[in-house]
């Protein structure tokens, strides 16, 4: 399988021999923060139907060194009604200790470049946040988007509890093409003759 070596660090498509410890990563985002409003821990079944409806038609990658996962990053359906298909929701969970290292960043320049290729025009990201300070859900994530060029566009209030907390949501976007009346169709992940990897494919 064709892969992207940068620093030691392999970039590459999902499989579902990383299931653990993709699971190892999300759990403490469950269990520990509101990063995520998901309260109960996938199991793995679960899990791999998610990476099996994603990677239908999206990229969800993997960073991995010396066989031990760092993180991972998806895109995913912005909304499942057509005239949406240009749009994607992009995720990120890293490791505690691969955090601050600039792994954020190469994970979303590598989607960036595979959404241009699908020919999806605008990137979308939903972030939890928190009206005061605290430790469960720090303004972190919104830093890091702000940083990569996205801009706030929506802001909804008490929308999320958890840990006998009401947390806001908001949505924030990056266009990364242009709007034109005529548009390209949108090309599945799985079907480019080129990606961002050399041609990988998803594990069969």
């Amino acid at each position: 399988m064709p892969e992207i070596k940068n620093s030691q660090i392999v970039f590459r498509q999902v499989q579902r021999k990383d299931i653990p410890q993709l699971l190892e990563i999300y759990a403490p985002y469950v269990k520990k923060t509101a990063i995520t409003f998901e309260y109960q821990v996938p199991t793995a079944e679960d899990f791999a139907h998610r990476i099996t409806e994603i990677s239908l038609n999206y990229p969800f990658i993997i960073a991995e060194q010396d066989h031990e996962i760092l993180g991972y990053a998806y895109l995913s359906s912005f909304h499942p009604r057509a005239a949406y298909a240009w749009s994607a929701e992009i995720s990120i969970y890293l490791k505690s200790s691969s955090r601050r290292n600039g792994l954020g960043r190469r994970f979303y320049t590598l989607l960036e470049k595979a959404a241009k290729q699908q020919h999806i025009l605008n990137l979308n990201a939903c972030i939890g946040v928190s009206p005061k300070q605290d430790s469960r859900l720090p303004p972190d994530s919104v830093t890091f988007h702000e940083h990569m060029g996205f801009k706030q566009t929506a802001h909804f209030h008490n929308c999320g509890y958890k840990f006998s907390t009401w947390y806001d949501m908001i949505w924030m976007e990056k266009q990364i093409g242009q709007h034109k009346a005529s548009v390209d169709p949108v090309i599945p992940f799985p079907k480019l003759k080129t990606s961002i990897l050399n041609g990988f494919q998803a594990e069969k």
